[in-house]
Order: C-alpha cells, then sequence, then structure tokens
C-alpha cells in the first residue's frame, strides 16, 4: 500500500486495515519488552547496587548504580547512529527486529552476572558492558518502531495510532514493577533471599518474552512508505551525512532535541523514576506501598497518552507538548513538597522542629564514583543526612574548630561524624525509622502522582508523530531517533543521578528538581520560538515541501 498525495485521506475515510491495526499491536507489544527489558534495572538498582560495588557508602553505590544506569542512556544515541542508518538503507522492519533480539540477550545476561565479592572490579565493568549494549539496541528500537507505525497511519489519525506506541514505555515499567512485585512480595522468597540472588529473576525472565516479540516482529511486512522509496530509487545512500551535515535537516534535528525532546525526556523521567526514587529512598516509603502508588498512578495515566495523542490529531502536536513542559516547570517543587506532607508527615514536622546545619570542611560534590573516589567525614555526614530524607544547611567551618565536622540537630550540637551517635540523636528527638503505613494520605499522594503522570502523557502521547512528521522520509528513522534519544536518553536519563547528587551535595532533599525544571523551560522557549505543527504534512512529500 503506498503512500501518495491524496491516498492518506482515502485511508483516513474508510479506517484502519487489519494490517493496520496489526502493525499498532506488534510494534507496541515488542517495544514494551524492549522498555521492560530496559527499566528493570532502574526499579533494582537499589537492592543490587552494593553487591556490584565496593561497601562503605550506601549511596556512593546507589550513585554508582545510577551512573550505569545513565551510561545505557547515553550510549542510546549511538544506537539511533547505528540502526537508523540500517533502517533507511535497508528497512524499517528487519532493523528492530535485530534491536529487539539484541536487547533480550543483554538482559538476560545481566541476570547471570557474578558479584563484586566474587570477582571484584570485573563485576561492575561487566554491567556497565550489558548497559552499553541495552542503550545501543534500545537507540535503534524506538525509531523503528515509530517510523514504522507512522508510515501506515492514515492522515489525520497518525497522533492516535502512534499514540498506543508511547504507552509502551509506561507499560513496560509498570510490566516490570509487576514482575519484581511477583517475586519479592509473592511469598516464595524472603527478602533475605530477594536481596541476595531473586533479583535476578526478573532479568531471566526477559529471554521469554524477548522470543515472542521477535516471533511476532517477524510477521510483519515491510513499511509502504520504505517499499515506495525502495520501488522508486529514492533511498538515500548516505542517511548520516544528510540528516547531520547538511542544512536545513541538520538545523530540524538541533529543533527537535532542544524544543522537543529534551522537555519530554526530563518530565518522563521525573514523573515515573525520580518520583520512586524520591518515595523510597527520600520519604523512607517501604517498597510495596512505593511500588503500589507509583502502579496506580501509571494505570490511571495511561489512557492519557492516548488521549492526547488523538486531541494532537486535531489541535495540534507542539502546543500540547509545550504546555507539558510549561506545567511541569511551574508545579514541580510544590508537588514534591505536597508528596512529602501526604506520605511522610512525620518526617515533615521533624525537619520544621528540628533545623539542622552542618559546618564541615573537605566536601566534594561526587557524581561519578570509582577506585578513584575518597570520602571525607563531610560527604558520609552529607551521605548520612540525605539517606535520612533530611535537608541541611552547609556553613563554612571555624578556623578554630579542633574537628573537621560540626553540626547541630535542633538543640543539639555534635561534634565529628559518628554514624552510631548521630542515629542515636535523631531517634532521641522521634524521627521515624520509616514512613508510617496508616498515616499516608493515599487519595492525595495519587493525586499528585497523577498530575506528574499526566504531564508525562502531555509531552510523550503526541511526540512520535510530531518528530516522524519532522523529517523526510528517506531520512527518517536516521534524523528523529538521534534527538530523540539525546533528548530522552542524555537529559532524561541523567536526572536520577544529577538530582540525587545535587540533593546530597546542596543539603536541600529538593534541589534536585532545578535540573527538569531548568530543561523543561528551555525546551518551551525554543519550541514556542521556533517550531511548528506538520499535522497536515504528507509523509511521502518531497524534501522541498520540509524547507
Amino acid at each position: 500500500m503506498a503512500t501518495a498525495p491524496g491516498g492518506e485521506g482515502a485511508r483516513e475515510r474508510r479506517g484502519l486495515s487489519g494490517e493496520e491495526r496489526r502493525v499498532i499491536f506488534a510494534s507496541s507489544l515488542g517495544t514494551v519488552l524492549e522498555w521492560y527489558d530496559f527499566y528493570l534495572y532502574a526499579a533494582l538498582a537499589p537492592f543490587f547496587a552494593t553487591l556490584f560495588f565496593p561497601p562503605g557508602n550506601e549511596t556512593a553505590a546507589l550513585l554508582t548504580a545510577f551512573a550505569t544506569y545513565a551510561a545505557g542512556f547515553l550510549f542510546r544515541p549511538f544506537g539511533a547512529l547505528v540502526f537508523g542508518r540500517i533502517g533507511d538503507l535497508l528497512g524499517r522492519r528487519h532493523t528492530f527486529l535485530i534491536t529487539i533480539a539484541v536487547m533480550g540477550l543483554a538482559t538476560f545476561a545481566m541476570g547471570l552476572l557474578p558479584t563484586f565479592a566474587t570477582i571484584g572490579w570485573l563485576a561492575p565493568i561487566l554491567l556497565v558492558v550489558l548497559r552499553l549494549v541495552q542503550g545501543l539496541a534500545l537507540g535503534g528500537e524506538y525509531g523503528g518502531a515509530a517510523t514504522y507505525v507512522t508510515e501506515y497511519a492514515p492522515l489525520g489519525k497518525r497522533g492516535l495510532n502512534t499514540s498506543w506506541l508511547q504507552t509502551t514505555g509506561t507499560l513496560g515499567f509498570f510490566l516490570s514493577l509487576i514482575v519484581i512485585g511477583i517475586c519479592r512480595f509473592s511469598g516464595v522468597l524472603t527478602p533475605e533471599q530477594f536481596a541476595q540472588w531473586g533479583w535476578r529473576l526478573p532479568f531471566l525472565v526477559s529471554l521469554i518474552l524477548v522470543v515472542y516479540g521477535v516471533h511476532l516482529r517477524s510477521t510483519l511486512k515491510e513499511s509502504p512508505v520504505f517499499e515506495r522509496l525502495k520501488a522508486e530509487g529514492k533511498r538515500s545512500r548516505a542517511p548520516l551525512v544528510e540528516s547531520f551535515l547538511r542544512y536545513p535537516n541538520n538545523r530540524y534535528v538541533l529543533l527537535a532535541l532542544l524544543g522537543a525532546t529534551a522537555g519530554q525526556g526530563v518530565v518522563w523521567y521525573t514523573g515515573q523514576f525520580y518520583a520512586l526514587t524520591f518515595l523510597s529512598l527520600t520519604l523512607r516509603v517501604d517498597a510495596l506501598t512505593a511500588y503500589a502508588l507509583v502502579a496506580i498512578a501509571l494505570l490511571l495515566g495511561t489512557p492519557f497518552f492516548v488521549f492526547f495523542g488523538w486531541l494532537s490529531d486535531r489541535v495540534g502536536r507542539l502546543k500540547i507538548i509545550l504546555a507539558g513542559c510549561l506545567l511541569a516547570a511551574l508545579t514541580y517543587f510544590p508537588l514534591f513538597a505536597g508528596l512529602t506532607h501526604y506520605v511522610n508527615p512525620a518526617l515533615e514536622r521533624f525537619q520544621q522542629a528540628n533545623p539542622i546545619t552542618v559546618q564541615a570542611t573537605d566536601c566534594t560534590f561526587h557524581l561519578f564514583v570509582g577506585p578513584w573516589s575518597r570520602f571525607s567525614e563531610c560527604d558520609k555526614a552529607q551521605d548520612f543526612l540525605t539517606r535520612s530524607g533530611l535537608s541541611f544547611v552547609s556553613q563554612p567551618l571555624p578556623a578554630d574548630a579542633a574537628a573537621t565536622v560540626l553540626a547541630t540537630i535542633g538543640d543539639t550540637a555534635l561534634r565529628g561524624f559518628d554514624e552510631a551517635e548521630w542515629n542515636a540523636v535523631l531517634a532521641a528527638k522521634g524521627l521515624p525509622a520509616s514512613a508510617d503505613p496508616g498515616a499516608i494520605q493515599w487519595p492525595m499522594a495519587l493525586l499528585i502522582l497523577w498530575v506528574m503522570m499526566l504531564y508525562v502523557t502531555m509531552v510523550y502521547g503526541p511526540l512520535a508523530a510530531f518528530l516522524v512528521e519532522m523529517f523526510p522520509a528517506k531520512i527518517r528513522y536516521t534524523s528523529m531517533s538521534l534527538p530523540y534519544h539525546i533528548g530522552n536518553g542524555w537529559f532524561g536519563g541523567m536526572l536520577p543521578l544529577f538530582a540525587t547528587a545535587l540533593a546530597v551535595a546542596s543539603g536541600d532533599i529538593y534541589y534536585g528538581l532545578w535540573y527538569p525544571i531548568i530543561v523543561a523551560l528551555l525546551t518551551f522557549a525554543v519550541g514556542i520560538a521556533f517550531l511548528k505543527d506538520r499535522k497536515e504534512m504528507d509523509i511521502y512529500a518531497d524534501e522541498s515541501a520540509y524547507r
């Protein structure tokens, strides 16, 4: 079925064919499985962080785990270049068959890795290598699936059809939480068994899911747009050169990054991953409750991917994406403060009654942790307070101080850092060891999480169609994949690492939110100034139509 001027309108009038519905289902299900594989690491990082990295500092191990997590995101643009080029040269279908197979094998291998106690620093090295392979595969996956589904979609329904694909990231994350929840809370494994080896099971199960995904995708035909390009001899011979070294395509690649995908990336990862991290690590909510809160919010929010995709076919895609970025930037601080108030009110009361100051020297900002890292008393004190969910004010250490760390917790003065002593002071003053499940106000907590999820659906629901419509067919896979994976992978994927490190260094548990706020505002400004909607564009149009 060729896509030509006038042809799309006819397809819109008669609706979707059975083949087109099968395309949406197979592409979306395969992408769900890829996202499931990729997100397992994020959901399980708090459990295996201390197993793959040297002991001694839990926050340092977690930061290193997040750095390894981010490495997969940092490598995604390289996958976009490699597989985007293949997709524009050889076809969309064959390319995303390769990506799902590579992803599945890398994830399965993660479940077999020996720990730091067994093979030392080779353990985190192998973990990083597998994350890079995952990033390479995912870098080729999304652009192929988005391009493939869009090129099958009728005019006037591209936003709606691709919005089903946009649910896959959230559904993949949700699926990972379900599988982890079954392994961890079914009663088959004790908490100790899960922490020791049970966390490997979700990685191993992924092999079964990916085999099914490969089989399903192997039944698909090639995109009609690519078939026409091939038949007419119009395929690009140098997709990388045409995408990134020729004007105006290179300009649109940069604008797609700064005016759409960077903001989308940070809003996505704040609303899902950082919210979960904030609940479990900062607010000290038990894992089952934190997963339940986020999972329910995901379920309540997921239909809005389709709603905003449908709406974008009517009112335009860009204005919805930019509105989501702006709303997120303006409300993140009150939303996260609201989470503290409604999820762990005892922690909030403790902080108000006991202001904390830390006077110290030799404090270091730790972002990437490795064998070269050294942790001073100041670093350990900041790590301890952040792990306790507490904000503090940093002050210079007096020149005549006899200790390297002086602190006050309420009206109690402390000299030097001794974790047992500091724990005793906090306990005596009434700091709860964890959030009280009975004190959690579920309706308000879910409302806040749902609002953040709503922002995710606004920026992501229309995005696939918007990106595909920005670029000519012969370089579409390559051109749209790179800005997507830099924006989503670099700007978004680095968020847990940057936000956690900023919170530790600043002494403010909310300080890390400045990162997504600034990026979202940048995207809003660039998008509103330089981009426009192309929802009526014929996706087989001549290159001159894109100038």
